[in-house]
């Protein structure tokens, strides 16, 4: 290292270190982690409390059986993620700006409102899973353990204050500490692993409610604001100037979606298979966080309840970080205007404060939350599809038609669950499924 390079910032040297990347003929291995980083902070959104609290329902009520939705929501998630990256990296623009420069004023601020909607709601969700886990591991009031999850949650994010890259290895030590968190369960809770394998492998819905929860998964799976937040993240951090390094930062890019989703998606299989052990022979009808941390303790110890705690306190906290960016990222990026950090951050903590003030359940808020997010994913979901199919905006790297028809199957999928999702939770009937 140089010693004009030495006096850069660690975002800067990454930035100038990836740019030699993409000009050398090949990429080594120690290069390759270079690129790791954007796909690490969207891939939180699909392991917050909100999945948490799906996954517990799944594994306690019906075992190993709904573990291939996992995976199918995986494989989904990953096709729109990195539809996004791919977005960012072609136009150097993130998705709400080309929304902005592309469709007309009204539909413009027509979608910026649903999506502030789903930042706030998204960011409720979150919020909330850290204070739960703080509140009942340290035995504080919800509202202390909200407020300590304020306090923790703005001071990582003054952490972008330093660049792109401390704030991705913060995003990156929280994730580990799920999975970490998750792998030691799992060393606890008895598995039959024979029977995880055939429910990860093996489509099959038990009953009809299974297939309520099914919907639930899969429908609460895409985020609207990961997929406005990716194609963010890749502006700015590498500089491709030229087809061919477009195509190399592609590779890689999408190498990083696969890797990130993967683990994301482990995570997740790992939380319905610790509900399924602890959970479904005896305990069945245990469905809220709450419930679960207390049954933990009589069942497999106190050791296992921490765990639990401790995964669902990084899930919240890192995502309502992740929340709190995209927000931001979509604000400026619609209307063109960036609040001060303290100020974005206040907006976004105000409906949670609310709905504990008003003494409504904070599971309950969960599910009310991911009702809303049902009704803004079509914003990014059809968006990023209508751009990435046309060559006037990517050129060359326009979809082919094999991506844009798994886009347009993946979208109507999600999208219909979806809509079954909120007709439910509403109590309209669904022919075929019920509770």
């Amino acid at each position: 290292m140089t010693t004009a390079q030495a006096q850069l910032g660690m975002s800067e040297r990454t930035t100038l270190a990836i740019g030699e990347a993409l000009a050398a003929r090949s990429v080594g291995l120690r290069a390759r982690l270079l690129f790791v980083g954007p796909a690490v902070v969207a891939s939180i959104a699909y392991m917050d409390p909100g999945n948490i609290a799906t996954n517990l329902q799944a594994g306690a009520r019906y075992g190993y059986s709904l573990l291939w939705v996992v995976v199918a929501a995986n494989l989904i998630a990953m096709l729109f993620q990195a539809l996004s990256a791919k977005l960012g990296i072609v136009t150097q623009r993130n998705l709400a700006e080309l929304v902005r420069e592309q469709f007309p004023p009204s539909v413009v601020l027509l979608m910026w409102g649903i999506s502030e909607i789903a930042s706030m709601a998204t960011d409720l969700a979150e919020f909330l899973g850290g204070a739960i886990g703080l509140s009942l591991l340290f035995h504080l009031p919800l509202m202390s353990g909200m407020v300590v999850t304020g306090i923790v949650t703005y001071g990582i994010l003054l952490a972008e204050k330093r660049g792109f890259r401390p704030l991705e290895l913060i995003i990156g030590a929280l994730v580990a500490a799920i999975a970490l968190s998750y792998v030691m369960e799992l060393l606890i809770v008895p598995v039959e692993w024979t029977a995880a394998m055939r429910g990860a492998l093996v489509p099959q819905l038990p009953d009809g409610g299974a297939l309520t929860v099914a919907v639930g998964i899969l429908g609460a799976t895409v985020m609207p604001h990961a997929i406005f937040l990716h194609s963010g993240l890749m502006q700015g951090r590498a500089s491709a100037r030229t087809d061919g390094a477009r195509r190399k930062l592609l590779k890689l890019s999408n190498l990083e979606v696969v890797i990130a989703l993967s683990v994301a998606g482990l995570i997740n299989m790992a939380m319905i298979v610790m509900a399924s052990g602890a959970f479904h022979a005896g305990r069945p009808e245990v469905a809220e966080i709450e419930t679960a941390y207390r049954a933990l303790t009589p069942m497999l110890g106190a050791g296992a309840a921490v765990l639990f705690l401790v995964s669902l306190m990084a899930s919240g906290v890192s995502s309502s970080v992740v929340g709190t960016m995209a927000g931001q990222m979509i604000m400026q990026g619609f209307v063109g205007t960036r609040l001060p950090l303290w100020l974005r951050r206040a907006v976004t903590m105000l409906p949670a404060f609310a709905v504990v003030a008003c003494g409504v359940s904070a599971t309950r808020a969960l599910i009310y939350s991911q009702v809303v997010l049902s009704f803004a994913l079509p914003v990014p979901m059809i968006a990023v599809a209508i751009f990435t199919c046309r060559r006037d905006i990517m050129g060359n790297f326009v979809n082919r038609r094999l991506v844009a028809a798994s886009a347009l199957a993946g979208a109507a999928l999600i999208l219909a669950l979806n809509a079954v999702l909120v007709l439910q939770t509403f109590g309209v009937a669904v022919p075929g499924m019920t509770r």
